[in-house]
């Protein structure tokens, strides 16, 4: 007597740990039961994936959602809804919120906002200061909580620790591994002159990957002397590169996708809507980022959305924020790829969930194994689309791939069994929940 399930997905090719093959999956109570025959199981719905590459869920490891304190250029319920159009099945969203998360209590508050109102699953970072390292050892292992995030350069307030007693001692007082912003603040300040007013393309002159170097020298330095894990986020110079490579017993590494895509070059077509920190710059550092993915030194991808308005986005430089949408578009701009030769389907897919859930320690997601959540980020490879503003769900609404056309689109986005996305539209009601950590599952309150 056939076994009653939820779920079937059938006719597509699945990518896996086992490779690219034609598989089907079968899904019950949010997990995954079986892979490849399932003549035995009677499901109460089918869906066709005939045609259609199944992907283990992308999970982004950095997105700005601006709840609490800017929700006027986005929200967790908009910016989880441009998560799951763009074929993204969870989250981890950075700190620099107002309040910005550096207590229990201001973390449960943000879970207590994200869940079942966010359609994707999500984790948030802590935001590691001066005033709660003490405490971030009991912080960084609360539910929802994806680590310790600090801001080297960049920021402002409490959030800024640009000294290196600030940043040993944080690390001094985490076990997780901890994501950077690496910028040194002192070079920022001594450059400042280089800004050129109502000139954006002046940016990466001003925030230089000298810049960037110093900072991640030293922050390789004040980890390794630690004896902890650090994580260099939306790393984009070539200078960067061989001194993450010396030290891969410690730092992994994050690149995002505009980095890989756009460069200085793109200033006079896009102005500061083109505008990021750090900078997208000249070709030649796109070059080395794309050789360090194709020689695996590059761990994980994070798209950096950090929307603002069209509005803010049209002040004269520098008044102008820096920020861009990208969680939406890291799907279709890395398939394109894909399917341009930059990258194979399997290095896309380790980038954006084998390797999130290895480096992470990720419970039961990024895979798609037996007993893991059903996560899915379904794709047709063949589709040709154009990406619009009109497209963009983020609430910002604008996007700078506007007009762009690519190969490879993501069709559907299924979150623990539950289709958030199919063809284009948003289905059923948000429904949300934490990510879950093997180095916290002991502490979920």
């Amino acid at each position: 007597m056939a076994r009653h399930i939820d779920l079937i997905l059938k006719g597509g090719t699945l990518v896996n740990h086992a490779g690219v093959g034609a598989r089907d999956i079968a899904v019950n109570g949010g997990r995954i039961v079986a892979i490849g025959d399932v003549s035995n199981l009677a499901a109460r719905e089918t869906l066709d994936c005939a045609g259609l590459h199944i992907l283990p869920g992308v999970i982004d490891t950095q997105v700005h959602l601006r709840e609490p304190g800017l929700t006027h250029k986005e929200d967790l319920e908009s910016g989880g809804r441009a998560a799951v159009m763009g074929g993204v099945t969870a989250v981890f969203e950075m700190p620099n919120t107002k309040p910005l998360p550096a207590s229990a209590a201001a973390l449960a508050d943000k879970v207590a906002r994200a869940r079942d109102r966010m359609h994707c699953d999500f984790a948030f970072y802590m935001g590691g200061t001066r005033d709660n390292a003490a405490e971030l050892a009991e912080l960084e292992k609360r539910e929802g909580c994806a680590g310790v995030k600090v801001f080297m350069g960049s920021s402002t307030g409490d959030l800024l620790v640009d000294d290196d007693d600030g940043v040993a001692t944080v690390l001094a007082h985490i076990s997780r591994r901890a994501a950077f912003h690496s910028e040194d603040e002192a070079r920022l300040k001594a450059r400042v002159s280089h800004q050129v007013a109502g000139d954006p393309a002046s940016h990466p002159v001003w925030r230089d990957a000298e810049a960037a170097r110093l900072c991640t020298e030293r922050l390789l330095r004040l980890a390794k002397a630690a004896g902890k894990r650090i994580h260099v986020l939306h790393v984009s110079t070539a200078e960067e590169l061989p001194l993450l490579a010396e030290h891969r017993d410690l730092a992994s590494v994050e690149v995002t996708p505009h980095h890989l895509t756009l460069s200085a070059d793109d200033y006079a077509r896009l102005a500061t809507r083109l505008q990021m920190t750090p900078p997208v710059r000249g070709p030649e550092h796109r070059a080395a980022l794309w050789a360090a993915l194709a020689h695996g030194l590059v761990d994980v991808l994070g798209s950096d959305h950090a929307p603002h308005t069209l509005e803010e986005k049209a002040r004269p430089y520098p008044a102008s924020p820096s920020g861009m949408t990208g969680v939406q578009t890291l799907v279709p701009i890395m398939l394109d790829h894909v399917n341009a030769g930059r990258l194979t389907l399997e290095r896309f897919v380790d980038l954006t969930s084998h390797g999130v859930q290895r480096l992470f320690g990720i419970a039961s997601k990024g895979r798609v194994a037996l007993g893991y959540d059903a996560d899915f980020t379904i794709v047709d490879l063949k589709r040709r689309e154009t990406i619009t503003d009109r497209w963009i769900e983020s609430r910002c609404g604008w996007t700078p791939y506007d007009g762009k056309k690519v190969t490879g689109w993501p069709v559907g986005t299924m979150v623990r069994g539950r289709l958030a996305m199919w063809q284009g539209e948003i289905l059923g009601r948000a429904a949300g929940q934490p990510i879950r950590f093997g180095e916290a599952l002991t502490r979920t309150a």
